[in-house]
């Protein structure tokens, strides 16, 4: 059974740091592009960062950009998500994903799309007070 799972997640004050783990399970996504989407309360879900199965390419939504950093270390089958310089609009569940495309390199709206990741873990909480 595949299985993402996210951890990491908590109640930070703002201009603080957390770091989310996504651990895979099942299989091995080494030649899978991963992406972490959150949700704000009441809202919908949005693209915040992806990676290229290569560990090389990267994207990020203009609201995290300079303040969080995705990487992964397929040796742990794990994808990570550092969030420095947090903010009360950072708040949200955040769910880290997998595609199903071996070795597949997109356009950049390709990484931004939900629809495009087949596998996704249960999510966890990221609070950042003021």
């Amino acid at each position: 059974q595949v299985q993402l799972v996210e951890s990491g997640g908590g109640l930070v004050q703002a201009g603080g740091s957390l770091r989310l783990s996504c651990e895979a399970s099942g299989r091995t996504f080494k030649d899978n592009n991963m992406g972490w989407f959150r949700q704000p309360p009441g809202k919908e879900r949005e693209f915040v960062a992806a990676i290229q199965w290569t560990g090389i390419v990267t994207y990020y939504s203009d609201s995290v950009k300079g303040r969080f950093t995705i990487s992964r270390d397929n040796a742990k089958n794990t994808a990570y998500l550092q969030m420095d310089d947090l903010k009360p609009e950072d708040t949200a569940v955040y769910f880290c994903a997998a595609d199903r495309m071996s070795m597949y390199m997109g356009i950049d709206a390709y990484y931004r799309d939900a629809s495009n990741y087949d596998y996704w873990g249960q999510g966890t909480q990221v609070t950042v007070s003021s």
